[in-house]
């Protein structure tokens, strides 16, 4: 196998990116992780294609004119309003993230001519830039909110490090100046919202800070500038300025940032101090740091691939970019925004606005289990569980529910608190028991002020002025919209809850913050009004969405699969943790007569009039307001991927077989290399999760490499651009979404640990739907809590070893068949086992390797 992974051939994606072939002073990791390096021949044509900087709570894209090195710092706890705003109500004019434009500029265009050389170090974090008599070298510093830019030059020339505000009104040590950043401008004041910033100098600093107020929402942030190595100087125009005079040759630039949603907190201060922190400890210490960080975090997981063809390469170079990615932006107090993360470029400007989608939010951090990097999924966690309380009150005040309702899409907060009297008359609009027509004007004026991206809200369309004010442009379906009666994203949001007990056997996080959000989806459902037992004996579901394409629907798929998975893992935990045991015979009573998930044989299922098919899953029954293009049959959007109802160890043996069919049904034309693989789908999961190996090969390197353009208004069609990330969602919306969707199918081509019904014991499978054309090596994360390290070569598995983390009981299939294993634990031959499954008990700390006998 050595000589295969060390025969290298590697191809970038985008203008000007080349891969880093292996370097024979290097380690073995270091080689691996450098295969994912972006190296810039040429600057690249737009901002939104500049390489990613970010120590995983501040970050920014780097990218160059002639004469300059521009960047815009931004923060993922920055949020210009909350869920109270009535501010809001255009689409995509709500806006979070940005603090501050830097530009580096030069007297001499040294980005002009030939000898231009852009690198992202991936292994060490750090970038480097070359140019006419200039070197530029820059770092994240992970530990502290700073970035260092040390700049080396062959000859003298003035350089000018300037901060300029996003917005077109700021303060210059109390003068007020039109300050004009480059693309989107947003108004000082909008509505009932202010946005207010101010430029300071401090000595040999210069700071911008903005504050953002609405009513009791505040929220404020600053962004701090130092040059150390060389005498600077203040002056103003139409930004703030520190200026370097000809003559110093080596210096560093500190920025640092802060943010807080705390009136009191001096964050000008804090910020000061960050940069202070950062000069002296000084650049050398801090990118040593720096490096030391980075390879700490390479060290905790490894998957290595190679193929002749070089697919596999191609695929592990963008699986490690993709850990690059979330590092450098998932450590925060919030998790990165999906349309944009920490890579915005253009100001406020970012399409789809501020709240977060969780099915997008969930192609991030659905892949994340793997690899045990629990401090990336800390964000999203920490956001959800923020926000308890305000969907609890929204479950009784929209639903007229108990337990907790997490929309699809919602702000950082959660829900506003509404009046009684509009939540009352809410409810019996949403559940249809009130005529839509016959909503009261003060409904209407109410939902005039509201965002219509809002699931509460997304019956609007949009809307326009007409003689000075807001018409709302409705959908037409009532209280439906795309998002509006999705309740679906409650349960899965909590089943990431439990499927993190699964790989850590963590009783405290069970216990603390799993158990909670388990059984606030679960009494969500429990009590929903248009949840009844039917004739048949039955709980059935009305007026639901399925996905974004279906509205209105009975018995939808989501919602059947949710009330399956999440009440199982809630009865689960209630046990382990020996809590509601006197609830769990209503609970059980529930989930035991739920109706059966719809079928495409059932006589009322939603299905195209002429279907003739065979038998597959259909995404609900009829009555349905809207039943939706396509939805029959649809293996992306099945929700059975979420809560373990379907997978190779389903005892379900009836419904792996459908699912495998309503697989086929959809590509009926088959996969070929060519088959494109859409930016959000599941269908690379869903092919790996049901053993698929044949098309894994073709849909996994497909999705990275987004063959098919999805939007108009992205970007190069739609394709990858050169930093290897998409503009799918529109201008301004740079994501990585496909990457995390692939990497998530990777993980599961290679290493499954499925229970065979959710809240039972997980079963470990090496490669389960692993090419036979690809080797590989990995180490990942199973449920149980084992670190699972496997080789594979010419499709023969070469390695198994485990380190049991949890000391929890091994149920592993036989790598071998049924071939005798002797297991050798800590170094030390131990007991034989036989069989096609083996079942071992083990201690924590315990490594244990696995050989044919």
């Amino acid at each position: 196998m050595t000589d295969n992974f060390s025969r290298r051939g590697f191809l970038g994606t985008g203008i000007a990116a080349l891969a880093v072939p292996p370097a024979t002073n290097r380690g073995k990791t270091e080689n691996r992780i450098s295969r994912a390096d972006l190296i810039y021949t040429q600057p690249v044509e737009r901002s939104e294609e500049g390489m990613p900087l970010g120590n995983g709570r501040m970050g920014t894209l780097v990218w160059t004119t002639p004469s300059q090195i521009r960047f815009q710092i931004n923060r993922a706890d920055v949020y210009a309003n909350n869920s109270y705003s009535n501010s809001f109500f255009e689409r995509h004019n709500d806006y979070c993230g940005g603090c501050a434009y830097l530009d580096i500029d030069f007297d001499e265009p040294p980005f002009a001519g030939p000898g231009f050389h852009q690198k992202l170090n991936v292994y060490d974090g750090t970038m480097s830039l070359e140019g006419s008599s200039v070197r530029i070298e820059l770092v994240a510093w992970p530990e502290q909110d700073a970035i260092g830019i040390q700049v080396t030059l062959s000859r003298p020339m003035a350089v000018r490090a300037k901060l300029r505000a996003l917005r077109h009104r700021s303060q210059y040590f109390g003068k007020e100046l039109e300050v004009f950043a480059t693309g989107h401008k947003t108004a000082f004041e909008t509505r009932n919202h202010a946005a207010e910033c101010q430029l300071l100098g401090q000595g040999d600093r210069i700071l911008l800070t903005q504050e953002f107020r609405e009513g009791d929402y505040f929220c404020k942030s600053a962004v701090g500038l130092k040059i150390v190595g060389a005498k600077a100087e203040i002056t103003s125009e139409t930004e703030a300025r520190l200026t370097v005079a000809p003559g110093s040759r080596t210096f560093t630039i500190w920025v640092a940032s802060d943010a807080s949603f705390d009136k009191q907190q001096n964050i000008a201060a804090a910020t000061t101090k960050l940069l202070d922190s950062a000069a002296a400890k000084g650049y050398r210490a801090i990118a040593r740091e720096t490096a030391t960080w980075w390879h700490d975090f390479w060290s905790r997981g490894a998957i290595e691939l190679h193929s002749d063809d070089g697919e596999a390469d191609f695929v592990e170079q963008n699986y490690t970019y993709f850990l690059y990615v979330m590092a450098s932006s998932s450590r925060g107090k919030f998790p990165p925004k999906f349309n944009g993360m920490l890579w915005n470029t253009g100001g406020d400007l970012r399409t789809w606005g501020a709240q977060h989608w969780f099915a997008n939010l969930s192609c991030y951090y659905e892949a994340l289990f793997a690899t045990g990097r629990w401090e990336l999924l800390d964000p999203a966690f920490d956001m959800y569980s923020g926000m308890y309380e305000a969907c609890s009150v929204a479950a009784r005040q929209q639903w007229g529910s108990h337990g907790i309702y997490i929309p699809e899409t919602v702000y950082f907060d959660g829900l506003e608190k509404l009046p009684d009297d509009i939540a009352g008359e809410m409810r019996e609009l949403y559940l249809m028991r009130k005529p839509w027509a016959e909503r009261s004007e003060k409904f209407r004026e109410f939902s005039e002020t509201k965002h219509p991206h809002s699931s509460r809200w997304n019956w609007m369309a949009s809307g326009q002025y007409e003689k000075g004010r807001w018409k709302i442009t409705e959908r037409g379906s009532g209280p439906y919209g795309n998002v509006s009666h999705i309740l679906g994203s409650t349960a899965k949001i909590a089943y990431l809850y439990w499927r993190r007990y699964e790989f850590t056997g963590d009783r405290e996080w069970l216990r603390k913050r799993a158990y909670p959000m388990l059984r606030g989806a679960f009494e969500f459902y429990r009590n929903f009004p248009n949840i009844r037992k039917e004739d048949d004996g039955k709980y059935h579901i009305r007026y639901a969405n399925s996905n974004e394409s279906v509205w209105g629907a009975r018995d939808t798929d989501e919602d059947l699969s949710a009330m399956r998975g999440v009440g199982a893992a809630l009865l689960r935990a209630s046990q382990i943790l020996e809590m509601d045991a006197d609830a769990r015979p209503a609970w059980k009573e529930f989930v035991n007569n739920l109706a059966p998930l719809p079928l495409s044989t059932d006589p009322d299922a939603l299905r195209p009039e002429n279907y003739q098919g065979g038998e597959v899953f259909a995404r609900g029954r009829k009555p349905a307001v809207k039943a939706g293009g396509g939805v029959l049959p649809d293996p992306n959007s099945l929700p059975m991927w979420f809560f373990d109802l379907c997978n190779l160890e389903s005892a379900d043996v009836e419904r792996q077989k459908i699912a495998n069919a309503t697989f086929d049904a959809y590509f009926r034309n088959g996969i070929t290399a060519n088959t494109p693989v859409s930016v959000l789908s599941k269908l690379a999961i869903a092919a790996a999760t049901l053993g698929r190996a044949e098309v894994v090969r073709h849909l996994i390197p497909n999705q990275i490499r987004a063959l098919s353009p999805e939007r108009s208004t992205a970007y190069k069609n739609g394709g990858v651009l050169a930093n290897r990330m998409t503009l799918r969602e529109g201008p301004q919306a740079l994501d990585a979404q496909r990457l995390g969707r692939s990497a998530e199918a990777l993980h599961l081509a290679l290493l499954q640990s499925a229970p065979g019904a959710p809240g039972e014991e997980p079963m470990i499978r090496l490669f389960p739907a692993w090419p036979k054309e690809w080797d590989a090596r990995f180490t990942l994360l199973a449920r149980g809590g084992f670190l699972v390290s496997a080789a594979i070569e010419k499709g023969q598995i070469a390695s198994v070893e485990l380190l049991s983390k949890a000391g929890a009981a091994c149920r592993i299939r036989n790598p071998w068949n049924s071939a005798p294993i002797k297991l050798i634990r800590n170094g030390a031959q131990a007991e034989s086992l036989t069989g096609a499954v083996l079942a071992f008990e083990t201690r924590a700390g315990e490594k244990i390797a696995l050989r044919r006998a």
